[in-house]
């Protein structure tokens, strides 16, 4: 082997999305117990996984169905079905104006971003080379290395609010927000992995104006939002026009081992994913499509992810946010307004180590976090902010959680007394 091709030499790197995965490996196949508070895995809802269970049950004991599910290769853009009753959804609910026509499932939303990314940005054919502008970073792991070619994200740093009760929130910074000529479109996660920060509708509003103004898109990465499965903890709007590409997940309901993601855009964008998708693996999957389909049609999903899933990890991110209070007492710290999704998002001002040798002081311990340094993708500029926030999350049992949380404040505190 006399070595990998450009793109593999890209593809085969160590990433960040490659560290969290790992971790989340190891700590699933350790002998000893691990505190687990570093992956991005949904919690285990009994209640939900049931529901589940029993759909599946059924739909095996049908033999259309279970060809639909399992024996027939779907349309590239995803099973049809399914695409037109969350279309249905979608419009009586929300008031929005789309069709069967406007939805592609891809294989999960990772493989959705890297199509999206790499559709619209990059090296273009006039020769020139755009990039996905973050406008509110921190942000998600993932986006930071799906581009074919480097450098392809560029990022803003946000204002900082500090709020009452050692919380603090991101905002957009008005500013800085001009959109170049060398900007393929922005893209934002609501609620934002990994700090659990939701931009107000306003602040949406103003971005998608941008967008449109100039000719752009604007893409809305809802893994945990709106109508399913709804892990918010404040009121927020869906929105959605042609000119926005608005990102779904499956994963976040607790079925992540089936990777589908869902795309609502353009029909421009909506076949030129299809044609993708065609390519690279002929078609999506269609066990998530099938599985939720009657669930969508009955708005059931919509009772589970209101009664159920919502309450319940409102109930776990009160609980964690109890046990950080409660070991960081005492020393410099702040925690991210938890708005949404599943994590803690900790800051520790002037720490005197790098959020990277904090993790590894805690993995030594077998305590499994993130190192904030991992989620400020784009961004050019040094900011010693970006070295002091750990990503924590709150799926685990409370146990766990409290654990982990203490183990953190200990290394945390004996960082600072290295250097007193």
């Amino acid at each position: 082997m006399t070595g990998w091709s450009k793109f593999g030499n890209r593809f085969t790197r160590y990433t960040g999305a490659r560290a969290l995965m790992d971790d989340l490996g190891s700590a699933m196949s350790s002998p000893h117990p691990v505190c687990m508070l570093g992956g991005g895995n949904p919690a285990h809802i009994p209640e939900v996984e049931n529901l589940f269970r029993e759909e599946l049950i059924r739909l095996l004991g049908d033999d259309q169905e279970y060809r639909r599910m399992l024996g027939n290769y779907p349309s590239p853009a995803g099973e049809e079905r399914f695409r037109g009753v969350l279309a249905e959804l979608l419009n009586s609910e929300y008031g929005l104006d789309v069709s069967a026509k406007n939805i592609a499932l891809t294989n999960g939303s990772q493989s959705g971003f890297f199509l999206l990314f790499n559709l619209l940005a990059g090296v273009q054919q006039d020769g020139s080379f755009k990039k996905i502008l973050l406008p509110l970073t921190p942000e998600y792991i993932g986006y930071s290395d799906v581009g074919i070619e480097p450098d392809m994200l560029t990022a803003l740093r946000p204002s900082i609010d500090i709020l009452p009760d050692n919380l603090f929130k991101y905002r957009l910074n008005p500013a800085e927000l001009e959109i170049g000529d060398d900007i393929a479109a922005m893209c934002i996660s609501r609620p934002t992995n990994p700090t659990g920060n939701v931009l107000t509708d306003a602040e949406v509003s103003q971005l998608a104006t941008l967008a449109k103004t100039n000719g752009i898109p604007l893409i809305i990465d809802n893994a945990y939002g709106m109508p399913f499965p709804q892990i918010l903890f404040t009121e927020t709007t869906l929105f959605w026009d042609p000119s926005i590409i608005l990102c779904m997940s499956m994963s976040k309901l607790g079925l992540p081992g089936i990777r589908t993601g869902i795309v609502v855009a353009s029909e421009e964008i909506v076949d030129a994913l299809a044609s993708m998708t065609s390519v690279m693996s002929l078609a999506v999957p269609s066990i998530g499509a099938v599985l939720l389909s009657d669930m969508v049609a009955s708005r059931q999903i919509l009772e589970i992810s209101e009664h159920i899933v919502r309450p319940f990890y409102t109930d776990k991110m009160k609980q964690a946010l109890g046990f950080a209070h409660a070991a960081l007492k005492g020393l410099p710290y702040h925690v991210h307004k938890p708005e949404g999704a599943l994590f803690l998002w900790l800051w520790f001002p002037d720490l005197p180590i790098s959020s990277k040798e904090l993790y590894q002081r805690l993995k030594h311990r077998d305590v499994l976090v993130l190192s904030g340094h991992n989620f400020f993708p784009g961004l050019e500029e040094e900011w010693q902010h970006q070295h002091e926030c750990l990503r924590v999350t709150y799926t685990q049992d409370a146990e766990v959680v409290r654990r982990g949380l203490q183990a953190i404040a200990e290394e945390v505190s004996r960082a600072y007394a290295e250097t007193a």
